[in-house]
């Protein structure tokens, strides 16, 4: 084991330090510090606590040139700003600390070539795998990233056709139990502000609003489907009110919170009382949809479980075993921002949890 550290007292403890203070052979020490069942436990013990009073910290850079494993991950994000990778970032670090990685950030902007980019500055500084959350290569550059040679898990991949090491939400059912509640409550001109930014996943979204229409014998009408042209969620949302209203809609489900909040925030400013005049059902389930008012009802994606099963997925492939792609079903979060159509009754209590739809 090649490592140095520098001692409490300022001074560089090495293997040979410890093992002149322990009277052991240099290997000896390597082996203890590897957990080598070639040294006898108590000997081990002894030189592993010897070695932590001395101050002793293995030289990582040293160990990846015998080891050839660096123990970093390179984690790629759409932005830093983002509310919705908080807890994708939780649960990649959760379990990547516990095996002791660390874990490098870095934004692509929703760039297909930064993307790559920064993918490819990741593998050259030597980190042993790659996570891409919300990528915009996905397949387009499936070749590319294998002949890379460093394993790679997408969470929620935006890119068309399909990519074998990848962590997703079911966009199509948690749209369905959106719809669905909003069709529970009495509602049937139900509009849908999508993302045309994000393609893969409101094209997703969209089909599970359809097939929620469908499902309730309702029919689909194109004037209550909009997709605003900025390239901001909260924005969409504002700009996608009035066309809203022009169609006669009672309820909206929009592409995330970000865009439901948007549309809240507009809604307001034009005199509307929710959900009185407007019932809205966002997507996501971020911090900000508890506290806006009214609070959102919203579709919860499992992002902990599904950073955490990313990385999971990386230690299996860094140790050489197999993996296929892993799709988690989502929940509905009632809160106060729907209720029936005027006139109608049946609201759905604030703060239920409605089952998944099969």
């Amino acid at each position: 084991m090649v490592a140095e550290s520098v001692g409490s007292k300022g001074g560089r403890v090495s293997i040979k330090d410890i093992a002149k203070a322990a009277g052991v052979s240099h290997s000896t020490v390597s082996r203890a510090l590897r957990n080598s069942p070639l040294v006898n436990e108590k000997t081990a013990a002894y030189i592993r606590k010897l070695a932590e009073e001395m101050g002793y910290t293995p030289n990582i850079v040293a160990q990846s040139l015998v080891t050839q494993r660096t123990y970093t991950i390179g984690l790629v994000v759409t932005s830093i700003s983002d509310p919705f990778i908080d807890r994708i970032v939780e649960g990649i670090e959760d379990l990547a600390l516990s095996e002791g990685y660390s874990v490098f950030l870095s934004a692509s902007h929703a760039d297909p070539g930064r993307e790559i980019a920064v993918v490819e500055t990741f593998h050259r500084r030597r980190v042993d795998g790659l996570i891409v959350l919300a990528s915009r290569v996905g397949s387009l550059y499936a070749e590319r990233l294998q002949d890379l040679g460093v394993p790679i898990v997408l969470i929620n991949n935006q890119a068309d056709g399909e990519y074998i090491y990848s962590v997703s939400a079911d966009d199509p059912q948690g749209a369905m139990l959106a719809v669905q509640h909003l069709v529970d409550l009495g509602h049937e001109r139900i509009g849908y502000v999508g993302c045309h930014f994000r393609a893969h996943s409101n094209r997703r979204r969209l089909e599970g609003y359809r097939r929620a229409l469908s499902r309730a014998g309702i029919p689909y009408r194109s004037n209550l489907v909009i997709h605003p042209r900025t390239f901001s969620d909260v924005e969409n949302g504002r700009a996608a009110l009035q066309p809203l209203l022009e169609s006669g809609a009672t309820a909206v489900f929009c592409y995330n919170d970000r865009t439901a909040i948007g549309l809240m925030v507009e809604a307001r400013k034009q005199g509307l009382r929710l959900p009185e005049d407007l019932s809205i059902v966002g997507f996501d389930n971020i911090e900000a949809s508890w506290y806006v008012s009214p609070p959102l009802t919203t579709v919860d994606q499992p992002r902990f479980r599904m950073g955490q099963e990313a990385m999971r997925m990386l230690l299996t492939l860094l140790a050489g075993g197999e993996v296929s792609d892993r799709s988690f079903p989502c929940d509905l979060i009632v809160r106060e921002s729907t209720t029936s159509p005027k006139g109608q009754q049946g609201h759905v209590s604030t703060g239920d949890i409605v089952d998944d739809i099969g």
